[in-house]
């Protein structure tokens, strides 16, 4: 679970929605898709969770012409290599190689990004570019105002307590580079991410700030259109399965939230524990001085406490470098997700009101007009791309949490077996000394 030691820093209307184009996705120009009956707002079956993970059927959909065309388009490429659930990878991303930069306004670090593949969206099989933080802030963005409908991966915090932590040194650096690492292959991994233009462009391009300096996206300012049109009407309410979806959030953040504060409390603790320990052990080496037959068994203890000071702070190490981040990243994962149940309540609050505005038309049978069908064909991909992330979530979030979990209870048995050992270690001295008499 752990990296390398730090490195030193050098100074949808009846169509199915498989079949359906993406509202969101797509031009301005898009014909809409829909029936000729009135579409209804309860769109979604209600599902019960209880105390269970939430699984979600898959849907999702794909995102422009940067998606491929079909699933036989990646089985032609020459693959790379095949992932734990048998799924052919073909593009892979490391984050390595923290550099400080200091100039004569700033100091800061920036990261070696090297991807390899054999998509035909790369000109080249092998990319090697260097980004700093605010250049990962930017692609988070640009991946949520392309991908409105898709949870986006969290980054690492970006700003840390002056005089607390040093975000120069070699460890917090090396911390943010795993977790900058980890955001990458996230997205590395997403069926549609992955082939977002603006995380091409981020591993490819040897000046972003070229890129950066272009306008708002389209989708940003269709997004915020909505809010102004949903600014007056309140959302009835929404389907049971995200309701639930939204409660299950509130308690899962609350919950890791209660456990890394208890969590930053024991490593306090532990390190305070550390301190005592490392001026009771020497005690016992100066006293074996005064000593005659006990000298030995005095330097014994003296050197037991000290193994047993060296097992805690790898404990204490372990703890703060693999357990702690993986507690912040999905507390910062469920704020991303609630981010998105509120873009599309968003956008059922949108078609609920032009829903309403047909229904107070003075006519017998109104005709749903062409916007509010292409609404509702923007609220079900929004449904279904939303639940095939939520099931995608919940995959990872078991296995990080079984790898965490196993990795830490490993790691406390073997602080244990080191003291047991330490302490076992002399118990032949005092028994010597006992048959000697």
């Amino acid at each position: 679970m752990s990296g390398g030691p730090p490195k030193a820093l050098p100074s949808t209307g009846p169509q199915s929605l498989r079949d359906m184009p993406h509202p969101l996705a797509g031009s301005s120009s898009e014909e809409a898709v829909g029936g000729d009956s009135t579409p209804s707002p309860d769109l979604l079956t209600a599902r019960s969770f209880g105390d269970k993970d939430l699984i979600l059927p898959n849907g999702g959909t794909p995102a422009g012409p940067a998606s491929p065309a079909s699933s036989s388009s990646l089985l032609n490429r020459l693959q790379l290599d095949d992932d734990i659930d048998g799924e052919t990878r073909d593009l892979f991303v490391t984050v390595d190689d923290p550099k400080k930069h200091v100039c004569t306004m700033e100091t800061y670090i920036t990261y070696r990004i090297t991807t390899k593949s054999t998509r035909v969206e790369f000109d080249l099989p092998e990319y090697s570019v260097r980004r700093r933080y605010q250049d990962f802030d930017w692609l988070r963005n640009k991946l949520e105002e392309s991908q409105p409908t898709h949870l986006i991966p969290p980054l690492p915090e970006k700003f840390v307590v002056k005089g607390v932590v040093d975000r120069f040194s070699e460890e917090f650096v090396e911390t943010r580079r795993k977790a900058l690492d980890k955001f990458l292959k996230r997205i590395t991994d997403h069926p549609v991410l992955s082939f977002n233009e603006h995380f091409n462009v981020f591993l490819t391009a040897k000046d972003l700030n070229a890129h950066k300096k272009q306008g708002m996206a389209l989708l940003t300012r269709v997004g915020e259109s909505v809010k102004h049109v949903t600014g007056g009407y309140k959302l009835r309410s929404r389907p049971l399965e995200f309701a639930a979806i939204g409660e299950y959030l509130d308690t899962f953040a609350l919950k890791l939230g209660t456990i890394d504060r208890i969590a930053q409390r024991i490593i306090k603790e532990e390190i305070e524990y550390l301190v005592e320990l490392r001026e009771y052990g020497p005690v016992y080496s100066t006293w074996s001085a005064l000593e005659g037959e006990l000298a030995e068994p005095l330097e014994g203890v003296s050197a037991c406490i000290g193994n047993c000071s060296t097992a805690l702070e790898e404990l204490t190490e372990d703890m703060t470098e693999d357990f702690l981040p993986v507690l912040r990243e999905y507390i910062l994962y469920s704020d991303s997700m609630k981010s998105v149940l509120k873009k599309r309540d968003q956008v059922q609050a949108e078609y609920e009101a032009k829903l309403e505005a047909v229904a107070l038309r003075k006519e017998e049978r109104p005709k749903v007009p062409a916007d509010v069908e292409k609404c509702q064909d923007r609220m079900e991909c929004f449904n279904a791309d939303l639940k095939a992330d939520m099931e995608r979530w919940q995959n990872s979030k078991r296995q990080d949490f079984r790898q965490l979990l196993m990795g830490m209870a490993d790691k406390n048995i073997q602080y244990y077996e080191k003291c047991l050992m330490a302490w076992e270690s002399i118990i032949p001295l005092l028994q010597e000394k006992q048959e000697a008499k």
